[in-house]
């Protein structure tokens, strides 16, 4: 559908992605003018208007995830990484498969992994992109933005880099080998100049995100990127406190706590998210709420690599804004917004119900079945994502902001006797049919098909690039 006006007619249920009250819409009708929304209530058709049939299906924002890896699209389940936490497992999987990349290689999984986000009813992707070394003879950038925009889907660059490594620079592949702070800043600019896109429902936007803030660049250097982006108007990404390595690595070297020491170059406030943050300590939950810091909470990558859950529950509380994120698909092995908001729901009810003790030992409480709500979720995964990226347009389903939504068919048996059919592709799992998916209004999924994308086909190409990668 090109036209980016019409009305979504007869839905059995609308979840907003707003907070208290405001979660769920009865409905059952809502309107786009110009890829807005512009009414949600009964309503009738106007003269000529299109009608989009959405009676027993379920509406939700679409998915805004903040924390990918898409070139590990193709080293899901590597058996050298299976059952490994994560330092021994970089080594093992993404690291070993790094210096393997071509740029056919490369737009495979990325294709592979939005393909995969679409179908999971997602509309914008944050790729933390790391792939880059010193005389690349391949733009991962570009390949990002092009595969994307082939997609249309709104996507954000966090580009990520390193000007230090672990290793003797003269023992690594060049893949492997470290930028220059001069380079890094010089491609930042390059690519904020090219692609980002200040305006609050942008397609395009840029984000200086340094790979991993504690051990990629110097003191230095971390605290100079952050005030070259701030100049440049653009947010700060990067990993922070996924392991207690990371506590470990900050006290031996900085004698502080992980959060303490971006705090001191930088690294803190409205404009900045982490990935993961699953090991802190109260004083680091109060810092990161009362600078407004941001979280992408990855929880099937964190309970994959055995890092631990991340305490959503206390940073919420604390202030610090929630958003989801798939995190790669070499620790993840479905990097669908699906499955991660599903294992949200549940994994926050564990941590909790964990900490219960029985009466006789001081316990007051049985489970934690209240620590996260299906609404919950979906606001962190929707309008959540859209804060800690600054897209103020994607502020929900609700009259004047963009159209960015997913119409679900529960038509599985997986839904079927659901009391409450709003719950269904969260609380139940699995892949409902995605009767619909729209971006600014523009329909890029109908009736389970995404336009101009042959899966058949895909899967050739994911199996011969896997074997390529397994052979090489």
């Amino acid at each position: 559908m090109k036209d980016t006006s019409f009305l979504i007619r007869n839905a059995a249920a609308i979840m907003t992605g707003l907070p208290g009250a405001q979660a769920r819409h009865p409905g059952p009708d809502l309107r786009v003018a110009n890829g807005v929304i512009s009414a949600i209530g009964r309503l009738l058709p106007e003269p000529g208007e299109r009608v989009v049939d959405a009676t027993d299906c379920v509406i939700y924002p679409s998915w805004v995830n903040t924390h990918h890896h898409l070139f590990q699209s193709l080293l899901k389940g590597d058996p050298g990484g299976i059952n490994l936490s994560l330092t021994p497992w970089l080594g093992a999987t993404p690291y070993r498969y790094r210096p393997k990349f071509d740029e056919d290689l490369f737009r495979v999984a990325v294709r592979i992994g939005l393909v995969e986000l679409v179908r999971s009813g997602c509309g914008t992707v944050a790729d933390h992109n790391y792939l880059y070394y010193p005389g690349m003879p391949y733009d991962t950038s570009a390949i990002l933005f092009e595969e994307a925009e082939a997609l249309g889907l709104r996507f954000i660059l966090c580009r990520g880099g390193a000007t230090q490594t672990r290793q003797l620079e003269a023992d690594l592949p060049a893949s492997l080998r470290a930028e220059t702070l001069e380079g890094y800043l010089a491609d930042m600019e390059r690519l904020v100049q090219r692609y980002h896109d200040p305006a609050p429902d942008a397609m395009r936007r840029i984000v200086m995100a340094p790979t991993t803030a504690l051990y990629s660049m110097s003191p230095a250097q971390l605290r100079e990127t952050a005030a070259v982006a701030r100049k440049l108007g653009i947010r700060l990404h990067s990993h922070l406190s996924e392991t207690v390595e990371y506590q470990n690595a900050a006290h031996a070297s900085h004698g502080c706590r992980p959060v303490e020491f971006v705090g001191e170059h930088g690294w803190l406030g409205p404009d900045v998210w982490f990935a993961h943050l699953v090991k802190l300590d109260p004083e680091e939950i109060n810092l990161l709420g009362r600078t407004g810091t941001g979280i992408a909470h990855c929880p099937q990558s964190n309970g994959r690599l055995g890092s631990g859950i991340a305490p959503i529950r206390e940073l919420e509380a604390a202030g610090v804004p929630v958003s989801i994120g798939v995190d790669g698909a070499a620790s993840n092995e479905a990097a669908d917004m699906i499955s991660e908001t599903h294992a949200a729901w549940l994994l926050q009810r564990a941590r909790v119900g964990q900490q219960a003790q029985a009466a006789h030992r001081g316990g007051s409480f049985e489970g934690g079945a209240d620590a996260a709500s299906v609404e919950d979720v979906v606001r962190w995964g929707t309008t959540g994502g859209a804060r800690v990226l600054g897209l103020e347009a994607l502020d929900g389903l609700r009259p004047g902001c963009a159209a960015d939504l997913a119409i679900w068919s529960l038509d599985d048996p997986r839904y079927f006797g659901l009391h409450d059919p709003a719950i269904g592709p969260v609380a139940s799992g699995g892949r409902p049919r995605l009767r619909n998916l729209f971006v600014g209004g523009r329909m890029i999924v109908e009736d389970d098909y995404i336009p101009g994308v042959d899966i058949w086909r895909l899967a050739s190409q994911a199996r011969a690039a896997t074997a390529r990668l397994m052979g090489s």
